[in-house]
């Protein structure tokens, strides 16, 4: 989930779109690493609550916040995505083979 979130920061401009696609992408990430037991039950679990702040994310963007704003949630969203990672240290690299 870091790497998500670090690649969303890097972006130079984060659209709805974008949003959007990567909720998608870790959804059927996590479903199918579940699936094959590739993580644990609280891995999955606990990469839903950033997954969901994604989700948060990309309704304020759609309401109209800040390009300022968006940022500063993504990088609130990295300190959660760091200590997934901590707890879960497979799970960055699991997701991001499912590129």
């Amino acid at each position: 989930m870091r790497t998500v979130i670090e690649s969303l920061i890097a972006l130079p401009h984060v659209d709805s779109i974008t949003l959007h696609n990567e909720i998608v992408f870790i959804e059927s990430s996590l479903e199918t690493l579940r699936s094959d037991d590739a993580i644990t039950n609280d891995a999955y679990l606990a990469a839903g609550a950033v997954q969901g702040g994604i989700s948060m994310i990309r309704n304020m963007l759609d309401a109209g916040i800040s390009r300022d704003e968006v940022q500063t949630h993504l990088r609130d969203l990295l300190i959660r995505a760091i200590k997934l990672d901590e707890e879960h240290p497979e799970l960055d690299g699991a997701i991001n083979s499912r590129r």
